[in-house]
């Protein structure tokens, strides 16, 4: 489809829809615009949305399970005294989440434990993520069936000593040895494989235990619940799902993301949670929604190069997500949008408001282009006349 957009261009003027104008001279670049076939641009070549596909996710999300819906956790006491954690991947468990569960569990009457057991099957073991680097950065985080702070630590190094980089996480053991990994100063690093993870989650509950005057062995093991582990307390998130899913679009955050994505195929095929069940639940969804065949998730937050669709296609999901659009960033109040950025990759998606009414539309570069560039078109697409609502 080849466009011109001499028409909107005043030569005596800032030329207003300069950015339309390169956009279109980009071979690898397209754009749609709900209801506006003027300014669209190769609106049916499937691209790389990068993490705008957090907005598909959220979706799917909200699909498997209600926007006020809970996470649990459940806590088992077994005949050895040992307290055992089962987790079912909730993505939002924090050091404060830790904190709410410690008091809880003595008020319930918890006065001492022989340890803490871990039972993180619900996920299979070393999920491989498409697209995830070995990278000490946050947005590499593993993925578990039991995770604290996203499967990462903010630490703070001063040569040889170590601090916790938050006031409401408590320095641990693993803490400590992970700072040989970071040069002095303040940094937040992902906890590198879920074994660690699982070890931080039990470092982290059980000195949140005993800051509640709860005496706690230093036993920690992994491994099956017992047969004679009885359910102690069964712990719903503070943070409903609608609120976690603002926080992953606000933040991008791709442990959040790939989070959902697993416990979807969980939640519909049985656990251990992994990639494959995953790709199957979100496409017999999107079949069951909009009656597409091919494949587009690779994986839940946009890392994979091989997640593919449209941008008529990303119109057709904005569509079915207005509802839930106010959880996307705001931009001057007339932009509602997330960006996703990978190397060769500038996407940017949401809605624009015109005339008191909110137009969805997608744009995807899978070609080096300047960062700024994307949000200057959205401005540009508010200026157009023929955008209707």
């Amino acid at each position: 489809m080849v466009l011109s957009f001499s028409a909107c261009i005043n030569p005596a003027s800032a030329k207003p829809y300069r950015a339309l104008s390169i956009l279109e001279q980009m071979p690898n670049a397209s754009l749609a615009i709900a209801g506006d076939p003027q300014h669209s641009l190769r609106e049916d070549k499937p691209m790389i949305p990068a993490s705008t596909l957090k907005v598909f996710t959220a979706l799917l999300a909200f699909k498997t399970w209600s926007p006020n819906h809970r996470f649990v956790t459940d806590f088992y006491l077994d005949n050895a005294g040992v307290l055992w954690v089962k987790g079912s991947g909730d993505p939002f468990i924090t050091s404060e989440e830790l904190g709410q569960i410690a008091s809880t569990l003595k008020k319930k009457g918890l006065k001492h434990i022989n340890g803490i057991g871990i039972d993180s099957h619900y996920f299979a073991a070393d999920i491989a993520i498409d697209g995830k680097s070995h990278t000490l950065n946050p947005y590499d985080a593993p993925v578990g069936a039991l995770a604290v702070n996203f499967n990462t630590v903010s630490i703070i190094r001063n040569h040889n000593k170590v601090y916790s980089g938050e006031s409401q996480t408590p320095s641990t053991p693993l803490m400590q040895k992970l700072a040989d990994r970071v040069p002095n100063g303040h940094h937040r690093i992902n906890l590198g494989e879920q074994s660690l993870g699982d070890r931080y989650f039990a470092e982290l509950l059980q000195a949140k235990l005993q800051k509640q005057g709860i005496k706690t062995a230093d036993l920690i093991k992994n491994g099956h619940l017992p047969a004679s582990g009885k359910l102690f307390y069964s712990h719903k998130n503070s943070h409903t799902l609608n609120q976690i899913v603002e926080e992953m679009l606000e933040h991008s955050n791709n442990f959040i993301a790939n989070q959902l994505f697993l416990m979807m195929g969980a939640e519909r095929y049985g656990s251990p949670a992994n990639i494959s069940k995953s790709q199957q639940a979100a496409a017999e969804k999107i079949r069951t929604m909009f009656g597409w065949n091919q494949k587009i998730f690779h994986e839940g937050s946009g890392l994979s190069h091989k997640n593919q669709l449209s941008a008529n296609q990303f119109i057709a999901v904005l569509e079915k997500f207005a509802p839930y659009k106010s959880l996307l960033k705001s931009q001057g109040g007339n932009i509602l949008a997330k960006t996703g950025t990978l190397t060769g990759v500038s996407s940017y998606a949401g809605y624009v408001r015109k005339a008191k009414k909110w137009t969805p539309f997608a744009l995807f570069i899978n070609q080096p282009v300047q960062n700024q560039f994307r949000k200057q078109l959205a401005q540009e697409l508010l200026g157009l006349k023929s955008v209707k609502g």
